[in-house]
């Protein structure tokens, strides 16, 4: 399968500070890929790296066959990213934050996002400082997803999300991309995320991929049970051992 994101030897400093080292791996085309690491491992420095908003000290970053910080128009069209915080006016209302967006690309799926924005419940004309941080966040992937782009890049999309708009997101993200060819990195600390959403995981320590391959190869093939604790079994009307059938 042919990569559409490869990373070679990547470093990255900042003065005398190394945030990044020797960085490899490749993303496949048309799979989702999770970049996993903890606060402060780099993750969001390397999403500005494959943004071409960074320059690499040294080592190469190709984004669709191109170096990252040279991409151009081409680019900059088939390549989107969603922050961690998003970044729109809080006045702004999602049916006016994807009438600019739209102007801004050659394509853009409009009935996309008005079929999409009425499933996922996303209030069009109330403004983002408004909206809840789930209700935003839907509203700022489907503005990412509607250029109909190669590549999808998210940074840390489900952080500080409540349990159950973190359920909604994810749903909404695979609702999305479901029969699209999108290739999709997501940043994240949450290995629950990875493992769900992702084929493949990319997992990076203190500047340092330490791990590159699919979920599988990453998870343990047999977790044992744990076993619960008689005092929460009694508080949850568990039993300890199965009752006699009669």
């Amino acid at each position: 399968m042919k990569p559409i994101l490869e990373v070679r030897g990547l470093h990255f400093r900042i003065g005398r500070k190394t945030i990044l080292r020797d960085v490899s791996f490749d993303l496949p085309e048309g799979q989702i890929s999770a970049l996993l690491g903890t606060n402060g491992s780099g993750k969001s420095t390397l999403m500005q790296l494959l943004l071409g908003l960074l320059k690499p000290n040294e080592g190469s970053v190709q984004v669709l066959g191109r170096p990252a910080h040279r991409g151009g128009r081409r680019q900059r069209e088939q390549v989107t990213f969603v922050p961690s915080i998003p970044d729109v006016y809080g006045w702004m209302t999602p049916r006016e934050m994807f009438a600019f967006l739209a102007a801004q690309y050659s394509w853009w799926d409009d009935a996309m996002v008005t079929e999409h924005s009425e499933v996922l419940r996303v209030p069009l004309d109330t403004s983002f400082c408004s909206l809840s941080r789930g209700q935003a966040m839907k509203a700022m992937v489907l503005g990412a997803l509607a250029p109909r782009p190669k590549l999808l890049l998210l940074d840390e999309p489900f952080g500080g999300l409540d349990p159950n708009a973190r359920e909604e997101l994810m749903a909404s993200l695979l609702a999305c991309v479901e029969n699209q060819a999108q290739s999709i990195l997501i940043a994240t600390h949450q290995l629950d995320v990875a493992a769900r959403l992702a084929d493949r995981v990319v997992v990076l320590e203190e500047g340092c991929v330490t791990h590159s391959g699919t979920v599988e190869d990453l998870l343990p093939e047999k977790t044992p049970p744990q076993p619960v604790p008689k005092g929460l079994q009694a508080l949850i009307g568990t039993p300890t051992q199965e009752a006699p059938i009669s």
